[in-house]
């Protein structure tokens, strides 16, 4: 295996960021840190360019585990360490700077968590549970779907909100499609939602649609929410 000891000093990814700082550093390079080594025919710039010009950088976070294992020189374990430094990477970008998320409107709401559905190919169901104080104080993904399907529980929603001793509900899903006009099923949902809400006397304040950088919101957009 072509070890990084092969490579010159002066052309080592570490040393270079050492030198001349990360920012300066080309996306092979950077790519040839995180995984290490390269295969015993290709050093890891090798292996690096090779991986980037299969998968350009603006493509990279799209390619799921299965597919990287795959790839000659990377294997499970380098995979692994490139998807989680690529989801480091955009929850640094994305995610709120504040960890304290209060209930004040379905925009703020949609801004502070947007990022839970970046990229995402799938359906996934998201309730935020809220106290008193109008303060979140419990996130949880509870459904994964198929690209336009998702199968809710009832149950599974009202049970985590005893749990925590939630006083309120705000539920979100995306549309992997980016159109964020609810479906028959969505609104099904919905006023489900609020009339076991009402009776479970924990409120679902709101039902959001989360697509490509825009969102629905029940609340917003109907009379039924009291």
């Amino acid at each position: 295996m072509y070890k990084i000891k092969s490579i010159p000093n002066n052309l080592r990814p570490r040393e270079r960021l050492k030198e001349v700082g990360v920012e300066n550093l080309t996306d092979q390079e950077l790519l040839a840190i995180i995984l290490k080594t390269g295969t015993k025919n290709k050093n890891v710039l090798e292996l690096s360019l090779e991986l980037l010009k299969e998968y350009p950088i603006n493509k990279l976070e799209e390619v799921e585990l299965n597919t990287l294992c795959k790839i000659k020189g990377i294997g499970e374990t380098k995979a692994i360490e490139l998807i989680a430094t690529i989801e480091l990477g955009k929850r640094i970008i994305l995610k709120p700077k504040s960890n304290e998320l209060k209930l004040t409107g379905s925009k703020e709401i949609f801004e502070a968590t947007k990022y839970l559905f970046y990229n995402k190919k799938q359906e996934y169901f998201y309730c935020l549970y809220f106290n008193n104080n109008n303060i979140l104080i419990s996130k949880k993904l509870l459904f994964i779907g198929t690209l336009n399907r998702s199968v809710i529980h009832l149950r599974e929603i009202f049970k985590e909100a005893y749990l925590v001793s939630a006083s309120y509900i705000v539920c979100l899903h995306n549309h992997p499609t980016g159109n964020v006009t609810p479906s028959e099923a969505d609104i099904n949902l919905t006023n489900s939602l609020i009339s076991t809400g009402k009776l479970q006397g924990i409120p679902v304040i709101d039902h959001i649609i989360i697509g490509n950088d825009n969102y629905y919101s029940f609340y917003e957009n109907s009379n039924n929410f009291s």
